[in-house]
C-alpha cells in the first residue's frame, strides 16, 4: 500500500502554526567566558604579580596589573562571542537537506521547513532534521549525537528516531513528529562543529610563553646576583622582576588570533566557502598533500552514457526497459540520472520492479525483481564475478573511454553502459595553481586504472596512476598522479598513512563514504553538491562549483599564518628587547632605567597594537608553510639584539650628556615605544617598513599610542617630563636602528 504524504497546502498551513524546524541559538554567556579568562597560564602570571603588587604597597601598580588582567579576559570573552556569532551565522547555511512527499511527488528540500505529519525517505548518510516514526523499513542509525554513545541502534518500524541521527545503514519511509524546539535535539541541524581549537596555534602560544619565561627566569637571576654584588634590597627589586614576567605574557594573542580567524572566516563565507571548523583555515597554510575525489571535484557532479553493449540474445529495447527496474527513482544518483536520460532519449519504456533494493556500497549494486527475472546494475568489477563466463562477452569493448556499469540478468552479463564524465571547467587551471603553490595534488576514484589516467592526462596531473592493489607504505608520492579502483574504506586508509608519513593532507569529496577521510584530513573540504554527513565531517564547505574556492582557502591560511607569525616575533623580540636592555642598564648603570609606570604603560600600548594584527593586510605565500619556533625565536633574538644595542647606545649617549636618571627612563620609554612600533612594520611585510601601510585599525592603534606617548612625555604625566629634544632623540635613535636593522633582516630573509 502506497504511503502518502502531506499536501503542499496543509504543510504551509502548519508551518505557519508551528514555525520554522529550528532553534535558536543558545545565549552566550559572557560572564562565564570572562571567568574563564582568568583561569589560564596567562592570567595566573597576571594574577600572582598582582597579588605581590598588593603585598608590597605598589597601589598605582596593582591598579595597572589588575587593568590589564581584567582587558584580557574582557577582549578574550568578547572576541570569543564574535567568532562565535560569525560560526553560528554561516551554520545556519549548512541545514541538512531532505527528501520529503508532497503533493505526492518525492522533492528535495531544507530541513528547516519540515512540518509534523510530513513523510520523508531516509537512506544510508542521511541525517535527520527531526524527530519522526518509522513507518515502512529497518534502519541502523549512529545517535552519538544525541546519547554520546558510537554503537549503532536498529530501529524498526513503528519506532521513533530522533533529530540528529545518522542513518549508517538501511533505507526507510518516516513520519514527522516533532520539530524545532519540541525534538528532542533541534540543535542537531546545525552542522558546525563551532569549538574554535587553536591547534597549532595553542602549541605555538604554549612555546612562546616558555621561551619568554626562560629568557625572564635566566635574567632574573642575573639580576639577583648584581644586586646582591651592589649591596641592593631584594624586596625593593620585586616589583621590577614582577614586571618582567608580566611584559612576557600574551595577552593579545587569544584575541589577535580570534579576530584574524573569524576576520577570515566571513571574507570566506561571502566568497563562496564555509568555515566549519577554524582550524582548518590555520592549516590551510601548512597544507602539502591534497587529495582530490574525482567525481563532483575533478569532473563535475554529472555523466551521460558514452556508449551502450548489449551482450544478450534479447532486443535493446527489452534489455533497457529491464534496466530501468533497477533505477532509483526516489533516490537517483549521477548513474541513474545519466542512464535515465539515455533510456528517455531512446524512447525506451520504464517498468516498475515488483521488488527493489537500492544501491549500497557493500554490495555495489542495485537489485529488481521483474517476474521471475534477477536484475542487477552496478559495478562491472564487482557484478563480473557473479558471471564467470563475463571475460570471454566483453570482448573488444574499451573501458578506458568512462566508467563502466555492468547490467545482469539472473546473474548473466546482459549488458554495459561505458559512463563519461565531464571535466570541471576550472580543474586544469585550478590544479596547475596547487602545484605551482608546491602542494602535491593525487587523485582517488573508484574507476578502473585506464580511466583514471585518462583523466589524469585531461587535467594535467603528473605522475602514474596506479591502483589500490600495488599501494604500498614505500612508494614515492611525489611521483603519483592518482590512485584507482579505490573503495569507500580505502580513503581513510590513505589519509592516515601520508599523515604518518608526515605530510598536512587536505581531502575533498562529496559522498558519504568520503566522510570518515574529510573527518581524519587537516582540512577536508565537501564539495557544493555534497552530502550532508560529508559536510558535517568538513571544515570547509563549498558554496558554489568547481575547485577554484580552494585557492581562496589557501589565501585565507597564509594569511592567518603570516598574521600570527607577525605576533609570534613582535611579541617575542619585544620582550626580549625591554628585558635585556633593563638588565644590561641595570648592570652598568646600577639603577633600572626605566620607572615601573612606564612600563606598564608601556606593555598595556604594546598589546592593543598586537591585538589589531589580526586585521592587517597581509601577503600571501606560494609555498606551504611551516612552524618552526625555533627558527621563530632565532629571527625575534636578532632584531631584538639589534634594538637593544641601539637602546644601549642611547643609554650611552644620555650618561655622556649627564642627563638625570629620571629623564633618562622617559627616554627609553619612548624609545621602546617606537621601536615596538616600528618592529611591528618591519616583520609585517616582505617589503621595507616604509613601502607598505598596515590596516587602518594596525596604523589607528598605533597612532593613538604616539599620541598618548608625546602627551604624557610631554607634560610628565605619571612619568619623567621631557623637553621636545629629549623626545626627538628618542625617536631619532629608533628611527635609524629601524631603518639599518629592516634593510639588514630583509636581506637575510629573502635569501632563506
Amino acid at each position: 500500500m502506497e504511503i502518502k504524504g502531506l499536501t503542499q497546502k496543509e504543510a504551509d498551513k502548519r508551518l505557519k502554526i508551528d514555525g520554522l524546524n529550528d532553534v535558536p541559538d543558545p545565549k552566550y554567556n559572557f560572564w562565564q567566558a570572562f571567568a574563564s579568562k582568568l583561569w589560564n597560564i596567562s592570567a595566573w602570571i597576571l594574577e600572582a604579580a598582582l597579588i605581590l603588587e598588593c603585598f608590597l604597597g605598589k597601589w598605582i601598580q596593582s591598579f595597572f596589573v589588575l587593568l590589564m588582567l581584567l582587558f584580557a579576559a574582557f577582549n578574550g570573552a568578547t572576541q570569543k562571542k564574535k567568532s562565535r556569532k560569525v560560526l553560528n551565522m554561516i551554520a545556519h547555511k549548512l541545514n541538512p537537506l531532505v527528501i520529503v512527499k508532497r503533493d505526492n511527488i518525492w522533492k528535495q528540500i531544507d530541513a528547516k521547513f519540515l512540518v509534523i505529519g510530513d513523510l520523508i525517505s531516509l537512506k544510508k548518510g542521511d541525517i535527520l532534521g527531526a524527530d519522526a516514526k518509522l513507518v515502512q523499513g529497518n534502519l541502523q542509525v549512529d545517535q552519538s549525537a544525541i546519547s554520546g554513545e558510537s554503537n549503532l541502534i536498529a530501529k524498526k518500524e513503528t519506532e521513533t528516531i530522533f533529530g540528529g541521527s545518522i542513518v549508517i545503514k538501511g533505507e526507510a519511509l518516516a513520519t514527522i513528529i516533532a520539530t524545532g524546539k519540541n525534538s528532542r535535539n533541534g540543535k542537531t541541524i546545525n552542522l558546525i562543529n563551532t569549538s574554535a581549537a587553536p591547534g597549532h596555534l595553542q602549541k605555538l602560544l604554549t612555546a612562546i610563553i616558555y621561551y619568554l619565561c626562560l629568557l625572564d627566569g635566566i635574567l632574573t637571576l642575573i639580576l639577583i646576583f648584581f644586586a646582591i654584588i651592589h649591596g641592593k634590597n631584594i624586596l625593593d627589586m620585586l616589583p621590577f622582576l614582577a614586571m618582567m614576567f608580566i611584559a612576557s605574557i600574551p595577552v593579545a594573542m587569544p584575541s589577535t588570533f580570534a579576530l584574524s580567524n573569524s576576520f577570515e572566516a566571513t571574507k570566506l563565507s561571502q566568497e563562496g566557502v564555509l568555515t566549519a571548523d577554524l582550524t582548518g583555515i590555520q592549516d590551510a597554510a601548512n597544507l602539502n598533500l591534497l587529495l582530490l575525489d574525482k567525481t563532483g571535484t575533478i569532473t563535475e557532479n554529472k555523466t551521460s552514457v558514452f556508449k551502450w553493449y548489449n551482450l544478450c540474445q534479447k532486443a535493446d529495447k527489452e534489455v533497457l526497459s529491464y534496466v530501468s527496474a533497477t533505477l532509483d527513482e526516489k533516490n537517483s544518483g549521477i548513474i541513474d540520472d545519466a542512464i535515465f536520460t539515455f533510456l528517455k532519449q531512446k524512447n525506451i519504456k520504464l517498468i516498475k520492479a515488483d521488488k527493489y533494493i537500492s544501491f549500497t556500497s557493500d554490495k555495489g549494486y542495485s537489485q529488481a525483481q521483474v517476474g521471475n527475472l534477477d536484475l542487477k546494475l552496478g559495478s562491472f568489477k564487482q557484478l563480473s564475478q557473479l558471471d564467470t563466463t563475463s571475460i570471454e562477452k566483453i570482448g573488444q569493448i574499451s573501458f578506458e573511454n568512462g566508467r563502466s556499469v555492468a547490467f545482469l540478468i539472473n546473474n548473466k552479463l546482459a549488458g554495459i553502459f561505458i559512463l563519461k564524465d565531464t571535466i570541471r571547467p576550472d580543474a586544469i587551471t585550478t590544479l596547475q595553481e596547487i602545484k605551482n603553490r608546491g602542494i602535491k595534488a593525487i587523485m582517488l576514484t573508484g574507476d578502473n586504472q585506464k580511466t583514471a589516467q585518462s583523466i589524469a592526462a585531461q587535467v594535467g596531473l603528473q605522475g602514474e596512476v596506479i591502483s589500490i592493489n600495488n599501494f604500498t607504505e614505500n612508494l614515492n608520492i611525489h611521483e603519483l598522479a592518482g590512485i584507482a579502483d579505490v573503495l569507500p574504506e580505502d580513503k581513510l586508509f590513505i589519509v592516515k598513512l601520508l599523515q604518518q608519513k608526515g605530510f598536512i593532507v587536505g581531502m575533498t569529496g562529496d559522498g558519504v563514504n568520503d566522510a570518515p577521510a574529510l573527518k581524519q584530513a587537516e582540512v577536508g573540504i565537501a564539495m557544493h553538491n555534497a552530502t550532508d554527513i560529508a559536510k558535517k565531517s568538513s571544515k570547509m564547505v563549498l558554496l558554489q562549483d568547481g575547485l577554484s574556492p580552494i585557492i581562496k582557502i589557501l589565501d585565507a591560511g597564509h594569511r592567518v599564518y603570516h598574521r600570527m607569525t607577525t605576533w609570534s616575533l613582535t611579541k617575542l623580540s619585544r620582550t626580549a628587547e625591554l628585558t635585556m636592555l633593563l638588565t644590561i642598564g641595570f648592570i652598568c648603570l646600577n639603577y633600572i632605567p626605566m620607572a615601573l609606570n612606564a612600563m606598564v604603560i608601556y606593555t598595556i600600548m604594546n598589546n592593543m597594537v598586537t591585538m589589531m594584527i589580526g586585521t592587517d593586510n597581509t601577503y600571501v605565500s606560494y609555498h606551504p608553510e611551516n612552524w618552526d619556533i625555533l627558527k621563530l625565536a632565532k629571527r625575534a633574538f636578532s632584531l631584538a639584539s639589534g634594538f637593544m644595542l641601539s637602546g644601549l647606545a642611547l643609554l650611552y649617549f644620555c650618561t655622556q650628556k649627564q642627563i638625570a636618571p629620571a629623564k633618562i627612563g622617559a627616554i627609553i620609554y619612548i624609545y621602546l615605544v617606537f621601536s615596538a612600533m616600528l618592529l611591528v612594520l618591519i616583520t609585517r611585510s616582505k617589503t621595507y617598513f616604509w613601502q607598505s601601510l598596515p590596516s587602518k585599525y594596525v596604523y589607528i592603534t598605533q597612532l593613538i599610542n604616539i599620541v598618548i606617548t608625546l602627551i604624557i612625555t610631554t607634560i610628565g604625566l605619571g612619568i619623567q617630563q621631557l623637553a621636545l629634544s629629549e623626545i626627538g632623540l628618542a625617536i631619532l635613535f629608533s628611527l635609524l636602528a629601524a631603518i639599518i636593522i629592516d634593510v639588514i633582516y630583509k636581506k637575510i630573509t629573502v635569501k632563506n
